[in-house]
């Protein structure tokens, strides 16, 4: 039934992928998964209404970069070296950048610079976050907060650390100067990648269940049902009621 049901709604699952690729947002992430004693990944490219899992042998950036080889908007992702390479504009994921600022502040409570550099950079991100709650993710709203973005990179410049672990951080922020704050600039991107991160974890829920036992060409099969699942769940639809509808275009099936 689940090869019958990969193969039947095809078309479907590369609709999918169309309007993500083709659309202005897209957020990305990616996971293992065991078949047969070596690992493979599986990644997740969603907007705020579609959802894409596709796999991949290998965490190399071709699957990321063939996916969106036509894409125009604004990548949302973790801090993963390979989507480096997609020509497009990209948000980085802040959450991402906080967590790691506090596990390092946890894991060397007596460095000064640490806890002085995470606490500057929260207070720079709570009055844009207070901006977001507010009025939404309307660069009409944000770009107010440019100018206290430009003065934290302007003094993270001029120090000079004497500590590993700050200095690599003066490092990281350098060198993804243009990647953190790109939602200011645009309408409707988000300062996260928590749409890829739920998204993953639905698969992760899926991997549990099959354990190891899967084939390359099972997990693929199960991907393009997935998808449609998720993406009738992003949509407010009833995956089974699509099921049972026999259609395979959802926009006719939502009506």
């Amino acid at each position: 039934m689940k090869t019958r049901g990969a193969e039947y709604y095809s078309a479907t699952y590369e609709d999918i992928c169309d309007r993500i690729a083709g659309g202005t947002l897209v957020h990305a992430d990616e996971t293992q998964v065991p078949i047969g004693g070596s690992v493979r990944y599986v990644w997740v490219f969603t907007n705020l209404e579609d959802v894409a899992f596709v796999f991949s042998d290998t965490r190399e950036a071709a699957t990321p970069r063939l996916f969106l080889k036509d894409f125009r908007g604004v990548l949302v992702s973790d801090f993963y070296a390979g989507y480096d390479s997609i020509d497009c504009a990209q948000q980085k994921c802040l959450i991402h950048m906080i967590r790691d600022l506090n596990d390092d502040v946890s894991r060397h409570p007596f460095n000064d610079e640490m806890r002085e550099l995470a606490q500057e950079f929260a207070t720079l991100m709570k009055p844009i976050v207070e901006s977001v709650d507010r009025f939404g993710l309307k660069s009409h709203h944000l770009r107010k907060h440019k100018k206290s973005v430009a003065g934290f990179f302007k003094r993270i410049e001029r120090r000079e650390y004497k500590t590993e672990v700050a200095a690599s951080y003066r490092k990281r922020f350098a060198k993804n100067r243009d990647r953190l704050f790109s939602f200011l600039d645009h309408d409707g991107i988000p300062w996260n990648n928590n749409n890829a991160e739920h998204a993953i974890k639905t698969f992760a829920r899926l991997r549990n269940n099959i354990g190891g036992t899967s084939t390359a060409t099972g997990i693929r099969e199960y991907l393009i049902l997935l998808s449609i699942s998720e993406t009738c769940k992003y949509r407010g639809l009833s995956f089974l009621k699509f099921l049972q509808s026999g259609e395979k275009d959802l926009a006719s099936f939502a009506g």
